[in-house]
C-alpha cells in the first residue's frame, strides 16, 4: 500500500491526528466540522484546534484539520518551515476538505487571510459556519459569511448543538 506522505518524515504517533479513525470513535460519526484558524506567524500556537477538535466530537461531528495534514506533510527543520509548503498543494487540499465537510468552524482571535478565505467558500458552497471572533470590530465580510459568530471556544458546543440542516 502505499503512503499518502512520507514515511521518513511521519511519526506513529501523529498518524491518529491524520486519519481520524480509531481516534475516540470519530470514523462514526456521520456529519463533518472543518477546524479553520490562523497559522502564519501562529505555528507553535495551535493549541486551541484541539480544544475545538474535542468539542466537535462531543457533538457529533468528526473533525477535519489541515493542520493536522500539513505540519506531517512538510515538516522540517528551522524557524520558517511553514514557508516553505507550496501554495497551490494545501490550498487545493483545504478546498476539498472543505467541500466535504458540513460545517466550518473559524478560529478568528486575530485577522487571518486564510481563514476569511475559507470562510468565504464554504457559506459560497453552502455550508454552516460558525465563527469564534475575538475581534472587537470584525469585518462585515466575516458577520455576512457567519451563520453564527461566538466569542469564545466555551460557546462553541452551544453553537454546534443549536445548527439545523
Amino acid at each position: 500500500m502505499e503512503r499518502p506522505y512520507p514515511r521518513w518524515k511521519t511519526k506513529i504517533s501523529a498518524l491518529p491526528l491524520i486519519f481520524s479513525k480509531g481516534t475516540l470513535g470519530a470514523e462514526t460519526l456521520e456529519r463533518k466540522a472543518f477546524i479553520s484558524g490562523p497559522i502564519q506567524g501562529l505555528e507553535n500556537r495551535q493549541g486551541y484546534r484541539e480544544k475545538i477538535r474535542r468539542i466537535c466530537i462531543r457533538c457529533g461531528y468528526q473533525p477535519i484539520d489541515p493542520w493536522q495534514r500539513e505540519k506531517i506533510l512538510y515538516r522540517s527543520e528551522g524557524p520558517d518551515w511553514w514557508t516553505k509548503v507550496p501554495s497551490l498543494g494545501f490550498i487545493k487540499r483545504d478546498l476539498e476538505d472543505i467541500e466535504r465537510c458540513d460545517v466550518l468552524i473559524a478560529y478568528m482571535p486575530r485577522l487571518s487571510a486564510g481563514t476569511c478565505m475559507e470562510l468565504f467558500y464554504a457559506k459560497m458552497r453552502g455550508k454552516k459556519t460558525i465563527c469564534i471572533c475575538r475581534l472587537k470590530n470584525p469585518s462585515p465580510w466575516i458577520i455576512a459569511h457567519s451563520d453564527m459568530v461566538v466569542k469564545g471556544i466555551e460557546e462553541l458546543e452551544e453553537a454546534l448543538k443549536s445548527l439545523r440542516f
